[in-house]
């Protein structure tokens, strides 16, 4: 017979963070499954870069060299570091990044998405 659950809810999650603790940086992680349009994905490149100092983004990983351990690798990953998810969100809703998306949208199957890290 399986096990089943103690019927408790989980507690909520609470930030541990003590007040005045800055806040932890924030991660856009773009995940390009498959180029559709290798001349139109190519534009993308410089105006990616010129749309991240405003917001402070500094690319950590910009690579179609993955190496899949489990399950089927993207044929490219992007990583760009913020110092937190409110820049992050800023970035993505910029007039740049929106052209961008425009572009990648039309030239790969990608999608994007942010991760909230840790603060030392």
């Amino acid at each position: 017979m399986g096990r089943r659950g103690s019927g408790r809810r989980p507690e909520p999650y609470h930030d541990a963070r003590p007040p005045g603790a800055t806040e932890p940086p924030a991660y856009a992680a773009i995940d390009v499954a498959r180029i559709t349009d290798a001349n139109a994905y190519a534009t993308i490149g410089p105006r990616g870069a010129a749309s991240l100092p405003p917001f402070g983004g500094k690319f950590l990983a910009r690579t179609d060299r993955v190496e899949p351990s489990d399950g089927y690798p993207p044929q490219r990953y992007v990583l760009i570091a913020f110092d937190n998810l409110d820049k992050a969100k800023a970035w993505r809703d910029s007039a740049a990044m929106k052209e961008i998306w425009a572009i990648q949208e039309k030239s790969s199957h990608s999608r994007i998405f942010f991760v909230e890290g840790t603060t030392p």
